[in-house]
């Protein structure tokens, strides 16, 4: 009796107490500095694509743990073990034995000294949009297939032996045309270059109209990799139907072209105003954009679109130039910003289109009054608890 105990104590604390840990070298075949960043371990059940396309906040999401890597030099390695936090499963020990496909992927940050006296180090946008997955100079592996035992005391290695490229920059066209500038507001803020741009649409007929002037329509929002929604050319007949589980239908990408390729020709036809429409990048070393305001913890980015960014897209592209030359429009982020934009900077700005903005203030927190609700999970009434909406197709 004894024994069958001892047995069940030694089986039960192997299992709360996972020994299972994956081993990863410096990758020194990328140089030798010293690297900081997020060590990330993505483990995926299927190989449909690679680990670090598959995690999401969706009910298919695979897994990831994740470590923080400080001056991590030649010769180190670094362990992920049950002491890493995890997506959605928290700690190593609760994962399923099985066999999985892993990968394991360095998010590099950098210092910024700012001129708050912080001293920070967070992963600065290089083109992507703040997706890590995606974001050149971070280092991963080509996924392998491993065993993963949880009652064992396996030691995997797993070597980080790919960078991911750079990202080419858009290419000019007859219609679109590309602006970036370093801010000298934001440079002054967070120590170190940093820049701001716009994708720019021209009117019809600006490069046969030299002396003509045109007021600007900016449209704020995430991060755009270039101006979407034009399309010179017809739609695709090749083109083979999506499905898109977001609005459950087939088909939405051919609907995408051909939306795109009529509103060229609305943009060139004899009836539309000529205006520059312009899309915002802001990138910030938090998010895929800054929310366009100043802020103590993100910098003026404010300042710097109205009064650095705004007037040398004028100057470059024959804008009029005055405040009551332009107007702005977004949704949802970019719908926020516009209004934020409008009330900071109202001599600068002549009017603004807001589509279902985030929240403008606290009373309708998506569906919660902080100020009021006891709850924010729940509706209470005098006998019973309603679930509160928290997401909607």
């Amino acid at each position: 009796m004894k024994l069958l105990l001892t047995s069940y104590l030694l089986l039960l604390t192997s299992v709360l107490f996972s020994q299972t840990k994956f081993l990863i070298p410096y990758p020194s075949q990328f140089g030798n500095k010293p690297l900081d960043g997020r060590l990330l371990l993505l483990i995926s059940t299927n190989n449909k694509a690679e680990p670090r396309f598959q995690i999401s906040d969706g009910p298919q999401t695979q897994q990831v743990f994740g470590i923080n890597v400080d001056n991590w030099k030649p010769g180190e390695v670094k362990t992920i073990d049950a002491k890493a936090f995890g997506y959605p499963v928290e700690n190593m020990k609760q994962l399923k034995n099985g066999t999985y496909y892993v990968q394991v992927l360095l998010h590099k940050y950098e210092t910024f000294k700012r001129k708050d006296g912080h001293t920070v180090k967070l992963p600065m946008d290089r083109g992507e949009g703040q997706h890590w997955n995606l974001a050149p100079g971070n280092l991963y592996n080509k996924p392998v297939q491993l065993r993963f035992n949880n009652a064992g005391i396996d030691a995997h290695t797993i070597k980080l032996d790919s960078e991911i490229p750079p990202i080419k920059e858009p290419e000019d066209t007859k219609y679109i045309k590309h602006i970036k500038i370093q801010s000298k507001l934001l440079t002054e803020f967070w120590g170190r270059p940093m820049y701001i741009g716009a994708h720019v649409l021209l009117p019809e007929g600006w490069d046969t109209h030299p002396n003509v002037k045109y007021p600007l329509a900016i449209m704020h929002g995430h991060f755009p990799d270039d101006f979407g929604g034009f399309r010179t050319t017809p739609p695709d007949p090749d083109l083979k139907p999506d499905y898109i589980a977001r609005f459950n239908l087939t088909g939405y990408n051919k609907i995408v072209q051909q939306e795109e390729y009529d509103f060229y020709k609305l943009w060139t036809g004899p009836n539309f105003p000529r205006v520059l429409a312009i899309e915002i990048q802001h990138p910030t070393p938090y998010y895929d954009d800054s929310y366009a305001v100043n802020s103590a913890n993100n910098g003026p980015y404010g300042d710097a679109i109205t009064y650095e960014l705004i007037p040398e897209i004028e100057k470059r592209f024959r804008g009029i130039g005055a405040g009551w030359a332009r107007f702005m429009y977004g949704g949802s982020t970019g719908g926020w910003e516009v209004l934020a934009a409008q009330l900071f900077y109202p001599d600068e700005y002549n009017g603004c289109y807001s589509a279902c903005p985030d929240p403008i203030d606290f009373r309708a927190y998506m569906v919660v009054d902080i100020y009021k609700d006891k709850n924010a999970y729940y509706q209470e009434g005098p006998f019973r608890k309603t679930l509160r909406p928290g997401h909607r197709n």
